[in-house]
């Protein structure tokens, strides 16, 4: 590839007038090329457009996000302008914004398996996807191409990145540029029959999590396997024109096909109903009624949390199973076997706060919007975690973590104070108050 920008080579930061050196090409696409550079001791990404992708529209597009700033602390933002220095010949202009750090992987390390992150790093990178893109469309904005190449995660925490934000553009005025990546648009502009906006983005941001989930496409079954030849008028029939579920409970028309989709038929049963609920309403309502009918960030965000408190581990192999309250009655009341084994699933405790069942495992910890729903989640800092007596290790326990003191209530009516550092015994029956909120432990 002919770099545009060769090592050692300096632009200009346009709204300081320092000169940022660059150091590394790290990678070309579409619009331009990005490089690591140095802007006196911070490193920093650049990224300068190639001459068709310049525009006068770009400019002023970056400097409108520049100025407006991140959403949140998940978006590589534009921090500012770039441009040639004074008498340099360099055409074009670029922006500088903070590198991704080794530590984040892309989806299609998931896809290609090049990394096997837990169920629960999952949930934790779903739910900060779908918190980010809520503050970023909170802002009247749409970021028009959610796909794979645009968003990271941590595989060992679920932390998230989401890059190429200078795509991103005021919602209702995207009218001209970037339309998505093919796969992840919407069947309204697959169709030219719409275009970018925050209910696009709702499609493609189900599609995104739908690939996280069950490392498959939704809308690639049956159809997708007779199509000799993925030529663009199929694909425009299969994303656009014809879309199909592949697990629409009423037309099976598109199922998954075994041998060539087992991927989804192998994850899709594995979550709880109340995802696969959510999966099935982005893509049976959500595509005949694109206004009203799309699951909104705040429904995946409050379904992600959930299927992070649904964790259970399988005692036989160790895996990660969700209890499903849902399916339990349907079963006889026992939980399904753990799919990977295939033995019987022992419940943990478990502690209902308001409407909240969270899984109490051997290495659960609770967080402050458990213990106060107005809170948003906040994972760097549990307010209480799960743990075995000192001295006799069959009895567990909810230990305080915060400055506040506990009072928990025995099945014998006993009231106890559970001081900052102690634990409420756990027991069926047993309650704890926790100042704003009350929960009960259940088996």
């Amino acid at each position: 590839m002919n770099e545009l920008l060769k090592t050692g080579q300096c632009v200009t930061i346009e709204s300081s007038g320092g000169s940022c050196e660059v150091v590394q090409f790290l990678g070309g696409g579409g619009q331009g090329e990005v490089y690591r550079a140095k802007l006196g001791d911070e490193d920093l990404a650049l990224k300068w457009y190639y001459p068709h992708a310049a525009t006068p529209e770009q400019r002023q597009a970056l400097e409108t996000l520049v100025k407006s700033g991140p959403p949140t602390d998940k978006f590589l933002w534009p921090l500012a302008l770039a441009v040639a220095p004074a008498k340099a010949t360099l055409p074009g202009f670029g922006y500088v914004m903070r590198l991704r750090e080794p530590r984040y992987k892309g989806i299609v390390d998931l896809m290609k398996r090049r990394i096997d992150p837990s169920f629960r790093v999952l949930a934790t990178a779903g739910l900060q996807l779908a918190h980010s893109y809520l503050q970023l469309h909170a802002k009247g904005l749409c970021y028009r191409d959610i796909s794979f190449g645009n968003v990271f995660f941590d595989p060992q925490t679920g932390e998230v990145l989401i890059c190429d934000n200078d795509n991103v553009a005021v919602n209702g005025q995207a009218l001209g540029g970037v339309l998505g990546t093919p796969r992840f648009m919407a069947p309204e502009v697959v169709c030219g029959k719409g275009l970018p906006g925050t209910e696009t983005d709702l499609f493609s941001l189900a599609v995104l999590l739908f690939y996280v989930f069950m490392i498959h496409h939704p809308l690639e079954g049956r159809k997708e396997a007779a199509i000799k030849c993925l030529d663009l008028p199929a694909m425009n029939k299969l994303y656009g024109t014809e879309p199909v579920f592949i697990f629409d409970p009423v037309d099976r028309s598109n199922e998954p096909v075994p041998g060539c989709h087992d991927n989804a038929t192998a994850f899709w049963p594995i979550y709880p109903k109340f995802l696969r609920d959510l999966f099935t309403r982005a893509f049976t309502v959500g595509i005949k009624d694109p206004q009203h009918g799309r699951v909104r960030e705040s429904e995946w965000r409050a379904a992600l949390v959930r299927l992070r408190d649904a964790i259970v581990y399988c005692a036989h192999c160790g895996g990660e199973n969700f209890y499903d309250a849902e399916a339990l009655p349907a079963a006889g009341g026992k939980p399904a076997p753990c799919w990977s084994c295939r033995k019987e699933i022992s419940l943990p405790y478990r502690i209902r706060i308001a409407k909240n069942v969270i899984m109490l495992n051997h290495d659960t910890q609770l967080f402050p919007h458990h213990l106060d729903d107005q809170k948003l989640w906040d994972f760097d800092r549990p307010v209480a975690e799960v743990a075995r007596h000192p001295t006799n290790p069959s009895v567990w326990g909810l230990k305080n973590l915060t400055p506040e003191k506990w009072v928990s209530t025995a099945t014998d009516g006993s009231v106890k104070d559970v001081e900052p550092g102690r634990s409420a015994t756990l027991a069926a029956g047993a309650k704890i108050n926790f100042g704003k909120t009350e929960g009960e432990v259940r088996i």
